[in-house]
């Protein structure tokens, strides 16, 4: 008798953490079991904060509190599982945010596998075998487990519903036929969906043909994506390549011109030198002369001053200074290059314009575009490339809305194609 009692409140020997049964079971302060090891991974996310609280209850507890193993809480558990009369249910038969719940089961509840449209319950395995063994419920309709119970049901007379109005297209009670839908067309539920069901095959087989042809058009369209990728990484790259060697070509044209430059600079440099060199000699030697004839004005004996002039003024330089001056100047001015060089520039910027503005146009030719249904003929006859629509594999009685795409963004080619109207 003992372990009947204890396999039907089995519930309270299932860890409220894990769900599953209890394992090296403790109980706290507020007198709720956990398994040792669920409690402590619990608990420890909440040492930072240092008030530990009760996952079932909330109450808080500061210190954490000592866990024991409760001893008699583990050999009912253990003696529990050896009986195996009834096994713990796994997490999964309980009822989760979502599930319908079995109305029948108390404490936690399971999830519910049918429900009663006459009782309007619903119930897991277990609780619905007083439908199968008490007479008044033999007739019940049973149906598989649904949060919609309360749709089948009918809010006026809330009885079940299973009548189909033909007339109103709609599902009725057995009493509505007696009030508004009186003397209307209606047959029971199963044989109004038996007709309808026919006519959704019909509408189901068009569904499927226009999904077909809209996965067609997605592919077409994919296609015209990929070409259009490919051709614009193939400019990019041709456009890349041929800035770069022109880049190149500029840097060589600059390289030369430095050259260019410097060894005119090096050569006028040397050459320049050169002349210093030989100026300041001649500086000198005009200075020494200077001080001959300073010293020739002061010699008191008048036949050495005579017999001395004529070799000091023999001794004279003969280099112009000023024209020397003229020659460097002269020949160190470069800024007739900076002029050219400018005049390049603006060529160059002139012909670059001219040439990219006429290579926007190739960049903006053609466009993915959605155009609507054509009207009239006028508007049908603008769609790109004149596309006519393969009617033939339409299912008899669709209707359909033809969406040309152009494509071909960089070639300008039109690529044309159709889209079915939803």
């Amino acid at each position: 008798m003992a372990e009947a009692s204890i396999s039907v409140d089995q519930d309270q020997f299932s860890c409220p953490i894990c769900l599953d049964l209890l394992k090296d079971p403790v109980t706290i302060n507020c007198g709720h079991s956990f398994c040792m090891v669920c409690i402590n991974d619990y608990w420890d996310q909440d040492d930072q904060r240092g008030i530990y609280s009760c996952p079932q209850c909330r109450e808080t507890f500061s210190p954490r509190p000592v866990l024991h193993r409760n001893n008699m809480l583990a050999e009912v558990v253990e003696k529990l599982k050896k009986t195996e009369l009834h096994p713990a249910s796994p997490a999964h038969c309980y009822a989760r945010p979502g599930d319908l719940e079995c109305d029948f089961c108390t404490g936690r509840k399971r999830k519910a596998s049918e429900s009663c449209l006459v009782c309007q319950t619903s119930f897991r395995e277990t609780h619905r075998k007083s439908h199968y063994e008490v007479p008044a419920l033999k007739k019940h309709k049973l149906i598989k487990a649904s949060t919609r119970l309360q749709e089948m049901i009918c809010s006026q007379h809330d009885k079940v519903i299973e009548i189909y109005c033909r007339t109103d297209q709609s599902c009725i009670c057995y009493l509505c036929t007696m009030d508004e839908h009186k003397g209307h067309d209606t047959v029971s539920a199963a044989a109004g969906r038996t007709e309808k069901q026919t006519q959704l095959k019909e509408v189901q087989s068009k569904s499927q043909w226009r999904i077909q042809e809209k996965e067609k058009k997605v592919q077409e369209l994919k296609q015209a994506v990929n070409t259009l990728k490919r051709s614009a990484q193939a400019a990019l790259e041709d456009s890349e390549s041929i800035f770069t060697e022109l880049i190149h070509s500029i840097k060589e044209m600059l390289s030369e011109l430095t050259e260019m430059i410097r060894a005119k600079e090096k050569t006028e440099l040397s050459r320049a030198e050169g002349l210093q060199e030989k100026l300041e000699q001649e500086i000198a030697d005009l200075k020494r002369r200077d001080t001959e004839l300073e010293q020739l004005s002061h010699t008191e004996n008048d036949t050495h001053f005579l017999q001395s002039f004529q070799s000091v003024c023999n001794s004279s330089g003969t280099v112009d200074p000023l024209g020397i001056y003229f020659i460097i100047n002269k020949q160190l001015s470069f800024d007739g290059i900076k002029q050219i060089l400018s005049n390049l520039k603006e060529q160059l910027e002139e012909i670059c314009m001219e040439e990219f503005n006429k290579v926007r146009p190739q960049v903006a030719v053609g466009e993915i575009i959605l155009l609507s249904e054509p009207k009239s003929r006028e508007d049908f006859l603008q769609c790109p490339n004149g596309y006519q629509p393969d009617e033939s594999r339409a299912p008899t009685g669709s209707s359909r809305a033809i969406y040309p795409l152009a494509a071909g963004a960089v070639s300008g080619e039109c690529i044309s194609t159709q889209l079915l109207g939803s």
